[in-house]
C-alpha cells in the first residue's frame, strides 16, 4: 500500500454533517473503519467492513498494522491530535503514511461557549486520568477547561477546588458539544447539584480563592509545609536553586535518588508539561508521604521505587537529570547514577555535612562543574527582641555530563 494507507478522522457530535468532503472520501473509499460503537452510530452506511477498537485501547495500533495493505480509517472524536488517539498511533506508525483530518476538538468548543480566548485558558485533560492532575493548575483567576470522564472526575476536581480554598470558584459543565442535545449546566465548586452529570463532557472552570485559600505556585520553592515530610527535605530556597540548576525541560526524566518526601521530583515535574520523575526512597514511612504528596501536588505520574540504591537503579530509563540528596555520601550510588546519566544530561548534589562536602569536592575534581555554598539566615526572636539565625549551609555541585 502507497503512504497515506491509513486515515484518522475526527469527528464532532454532529457526526456526518459535519464532515467536510475530504473526511468523506476516505470513508466511502475505506476497505475498514474502525472506531467506537458511538461514533460508527453516528456515520451508518460509509465504508467497508467495520470494527470497534478493541479494550483496552493498546492492541489497535497493532490492529492497524495487521491491516497495512488496505485503506483503513479511524474515526476518533474532535481533534484526534489533541488529547487524542492519533499521538498514540503516530508513536509507532510513521507521519508518512498516515493523513489527520481534524474536527473542532471539544476544547475550542467550551472556550467558544463561554467567550474565553483559547490561549489565555489552561487546557488538561483528567478522561482516563488522575483529576490530581488539575492541582498545578489551580490558580488565583486561572481559566480552566478539561476534557473529563462525567461525574466522578467533576465531582473530584470541584472536591480538590473546595480542598485548596477555591470552593467559590463558578464552574460550567458541556455535554454534547456541537450537537442537537447539548447541554449546559452552570455551579460553584462548593455546592454542586447531587444530580448526576452525563459522560463524556467538558468541563471549564474559573479559579476564585477564598479567603486563606491555599495558593501554591508553579514556580519551585513551594514551602515545606506544603508536602507531609519527617524533617528530611530540602528547604525551599534551595529546592528553588536545585530545580533551576537541574534545568527541567518538556518531556525530559529526572531520577531523585534519596527522594525523602519527593519534593525535587514533585517540584520538577509541577515546573514543566510532560516532564516526569522517579523517586528512589526505601523508608516505608516516606515512601507513603511521597505518594500522597504526588498527589496532593498535582504529580500523580510520579514513579516511586522502593529499596536501596543503588541496586534499584539499575534497569530503570536512563534520565535526562539527577539529583543526589540523601544518598550523596555513598560513591557507590554516584557512580552507577553518573554512569545511567546521558550525555548532556545534568546531575546536582547537595551536601551539609563534612563527610558529603568531601565527596563532592573529590567529584568536582573528577568532573568539572561549579561548586557553590548556599547559606541561609531565618528570622528569630531572641528574649523580646530578633535576630537572623543562620541554617547549616548547604554545598551545591552543578554539572554537566
Amino acid at each position: 500500500m502507497s503512504a497515506g494507507w491509513l486515515t484518522i478522522i475526527g469527528m464532532g457530535e454532529d457526526g456526518l454533517a459535519g464532515l467536510g468532503a475530504e473526511a468523506r472520501r476516505a470513508l466511502e473509499n475505506a476497505d475498514l473503519v474502525i472506531g467506537s460503537r458511538r461514533l460508527l452510530a453516528l456515520i451508518p452506511g460509509l465504508g467497508g467492513e467495520r470494527r470497534q477498537w478493541p479494550s483496552p485501547f493498546d492492541p489497535l495500533v497493532d490492529e492497524l498494522l495487521a491491516n497495512r495493505h488496505r485503506r483503513v480509517v479511524v474515526v476518533a472524536s474532535g481533534d484526534p491530535l489533541n488529547y487524542g488517539v492519533a499521538r498514540r498511533i503516530l508513536a509507532r506508525i510513521p507521519v508518512a503514511e498516515v493523513r489527520v483530518i481534524p474536527a473542532v476538538s471539544a476544547l475550542s468548543l467550551a472556550a467558544a461557549r463561554m467567550g474565553w480566548s483559547l490561549p489565555d485558558c489552561d487546557t488538561l485533560t483528567v478522561h482516563g486520568r488522575s483529576p490530581a492532575n488539575v492541582e498545578p493548575f489551580i490558580q488565583p483567576g486561572a481559566r480552566l477547561i478539561l476534557l473529563t470522564d462525567g461525574d466522578e472526575s467533576v465531582r473530584e476536581v470541584a472536591r480538590r477546588l473546595v480542598e485548596r480554598g477555591f470552593g467559590a470558584s463558578p464552574m460550567t459543565a458541556l455535554e454534547s458539544l456541537g450537537g442537537s442535545t447539548e447541554k449546559r449546566i452552570d455551579f460553584i465548586a462548593g455546592s454542586v447539584s447531587e444530580e448526576p452529570f452525563g459522560g463524556l463532557l467538558s468541563l471549564a472552570i474559573h479559579c476564585k480563592a477564598g479567603p486563606g485559600a491555599r495558593v501554591l505556585a508553579r514556580t519551585p520553592g513551594l514551602p515545606e509545609d506544603a508536602f507531609e515530610h519527617d524533617g528530611q527535605i530540602t528547604k525551599r530556597e534551595v529546592r528553588a536553586a536545585t530545580i533551576a540548576a537541574l534545568a527541567p525541560a518538556p518531556d525530559q526524566l529526572l531520577w531523585d535518588v534519596g527522594a525523602g518526601s519527593g519534593s525535587i521530583g514533585i517540584e520538577w515535574m509541577r515546573s514543566t508539561r510532560g516532564a516526569r520523575a522517579i523517586a528512589f526512597e526505601r523508608h516505608p514511612g516516606r515512601l507513603e508521604a511521597i505518594a500522597r504528596n504526588a498527589d496532593r501536588l498535582g504529580t500523580p505520574r510520579l514513579h516511586i521505587v522502593a529499596g536501596p540504591v543503588p541496586a534499584t537503579l539499575a534497569g530503570q530509563p536512563q534520565p535526562d537529570a539527577v539529583f543526589l540528596g540523601g544518598a550523596v555520601v555513598d560513591d557507590a550510588v554516584f557512580a552507577a547514577a553518573w554512569a545511567a546519566l546521558k550525555p548532556t544530561g545534568r546531575l546536582v548534589a547537595n551536601a551539609v555535612t563534612l563527610e558529603g562536602e568531601a565527596r563532592l569536592i573529590a567529584r568536582q575534581a573528577a568532573h568539572g562543574g561549579d561548586l557553590v555554598r548556599m547559606a541561609m539566615e531565618d528570622l528569630t526572636v531572641i528574649g523580646g527582641r530578633h535576630a537572623l539565625k543562620p541554617r547549616m549551609a548547604v554545598l551545591q555541585w552543578r554539572v554537566m555530563k
